[in-house]
């Protein structure tokens, strides 16, 4: 979970200092240390409380405002001072900025905008206490070749193996609105979907989204999909695109399983993500639509460099092509190999239970898990290290394993 952060805010107008208030106790990441309605006072109570971050509202009298920030500034250094106003004339902010103010944002303020504000100023807090290195969310996309390749069952149980360790907060977002299972997977029935979070784009906060997570045993937070199929269900790449920023907000991780459509959504999806596994079997329609998707892929800038080739199931029987021959015919690097235990994994999906807690030993699980570690690019540099070690090895025929035929 990232650090919280005390603020004390100052406003002589009701209005928009209760507005204020009830933003700032709706982020969990912000804890409202003091709330003041005077200029001449809130300077007492930020040396009483010694909050993070000062927030100063101007529009009351610009001029003492100013002279506040540049007091706090100057007296309290290590209290990051946050100014607002519906003025963006740029003398103010320029003024606002010589007397100490670290940002400057506008009035009627932008949930996403604070958002941001807020996380430069953890992250220079961060680099002043000399912690070296700021968590960032990695966003993870899985999308599959083909249906029923497997790409909810690595979704829904990568997010559940990443949730277990403590310095991690994971949410796992279900985009196949159609026919999404990950609640089955989970065994949950949720009260809120991501129908909710649709119908309610226009007026979305941070409390209203996290309302409409559900949380499992094992720590993992989930958006799923809508309950009854609806044509009606209006979301766009930018409305899930404002979702996921604001999820990042709070987790360390998303995992995000898409459709198979690979429609807008789905698309927005993989653009916003760090990485994007690409979840394929050892058969010739899978491997061929691997082909197709690259050449696909290529035509949004930067998108290949995301992905990465997850081969399932590898070891079923019935399957007639070898690593080798995938490697020709798909001309990319194979990243990981997830061996085949259909019994295993249709056990824990009928029970409605995690991997890790149906057949913690199974040689399947622990492929996820090293999976999960490599994935984990805010874990400490030795679980880095050890997660390396576990890798498939890139040599000549290295990423072949012990699966090659």
């Amino acid at each position: 979970m990232k650090t919280v952060v005390r603020l004390a805010l100052v406003d002589p107008h009701d209005a928009t200092r209760s507005s204020l208030k009830s933003l700032m106790l709706g982020i969990d990441s912000v804890w409202l240390e003091a709330e003041c309605s005077r200029y001449d006072f809130f300077f007492d109570v930020v040396m009483q409380t010694r909050p993070d971050i000062a927030l100063v509202a101007l529009d009351a009298d610009p001029p003492k405002g100013l002279a506040l920030v540049a007091k706090i500034a100057q007296e309290l250094p290590d209290c990051h001072v946050l100014v607002i106003s519906t003025s963006t004339e740029g003398n103010l902010i320029l003024q606002a900025m010589r007397n100490g103010a670290k940002e400057f944002l506008g009035l009627p303020l932008k949930l996403e905008d604070v958002l941001s504000a807020l996380e430069r100023i953890r992250q220079t807090q961060m680099a002043r206490s000399g912690e070296t290195q700021v968590r960032q969310c990695h966003v993870v996309a899985v999308a599959g070749a083909s249906g029923g390749v497997g790409c909810t069952s690595l979704a829904v149980n990568l997010g559940c193996i990443l949730a277990r360790h403590e310095h991690n907060s994971v949410g796992v977002i279900d985009l196949d609105f159609a026919l999404g299972d990950s609640d089955v997977w989970l065994d949950i029935i949720p009260d809120y979907t991501i129908q909710d979070v649709a119908e309610n784009i226009t007026r979305l906060d941070y409390s209203l989204l996290k309302r409409s997570l559900t949380r499992h045993d094992c720590g993992v937070f989930l958006l799923p999909r809508p309950v009854h199929l609806d044509d009606n269900l209006k979301i766009t790449p930018d409305h899930l695109k404002r979702v996921i920023a604001l999820l990042k907000t709070t987790f360390t991780h998303l995992v995000i399983d898409t459709s198979k459509s690979i429609g807008a959504l789905d698309m927005a999806a993989m653009e916003t993500a760090e990485t994007v596994l690409l979840v394929t079997q050892l058969d010739l329609p899978s491997l061929r639509n691997v082909v197709r998707l690259m050449q696909y892929f290529e035509h949004v800038e930067g998108l290949t460099e995301k992905i990465r080739i997850v081969v399932n199931r590898v070891g079923l029987e019935d399957t007639q092509i070898s690593l080798n021959k995938a490697l020709e015919t798909i001309g990319r690097e194979i990243y990981w190999q997830v061996p085949n235990d259909f019994a295993t994994m249709v056990e824990a999906r009928n029970n409605g239970v995690p991997l890790m807690t149906q057949a913690p030993r199974a040689k399947l699980t622990r492929a996820l898990e090293q999976l999960a570690q490599a994935l984990d690019t805010t874990s400490s540099p030795k679980d880095k290290d050890e997660a390396d070690d576990k890798k498939p090895r890139r040599g000549l025929f290295g990423f072949l394993g012990s699966g090659a035929k």
